[in-house]
């Protein structure tokens, strides 16, 4: 998943924005370059950075060093409704509840269990681990 994308996506659920994003893998790709002008590629949020473009100086923007990277393995968690969305294989999973497999989520929780904050393996939706971890 490409860190500029954290500029679009909004919780499936709740709609808020933005989402919080741990990663766990990350890939670079040396050949990618961004647009040649200074402003920031994002628009409202920066996911390399976390920040607010807004929040941001000329002299913060790490467009170019935001483009050769992408998020192989990691989670992103809504900080109001409490969801979380896995990413595998550079693909970020943003499936509303009805459509989310329990068993492979739990999965993917129980292989990032140490990456992941103990927050979402105990309270997050629609799943969590919070009977196994008793």
């Amino acid at each position: 998943m490409k860190y500029r994308l954290l500029d679009l996506l909004a919780c499936p659920m709740c709609k808020h924005f933005p989402l919080t994003l741990k990663v766990f893998k990350e890939n670079r790709y040396e050949k990618r370059e961004p647009p040649t002008d200074k402003r920031p590629v994002c628009e409202l949020y920066c996911g390399f950075l976390a920040k607010y473009t807004k929040e941001l100086g000329r002299e913060d923007i790490k467009c170019e060093e935001c483009f050769k990277r992408e998020v192989d393995a990691g989670i992103l968690i809504c900080p109001r409704c409490k969801r979380w969305y896995p990413i595998e294989e550079e693909i970020p999973r943003m499936l509303p509840d009805e459509l989310r497999d329990e068993e492979e989520d739990l999965s993917f929780l129980r292989k990032y269990k140490d990456k992941i904050p103990g927050k979402v393996l105990k309270e997050g939706k629609p799943f969590n681990l919070s009977k196994e971890l008793k």
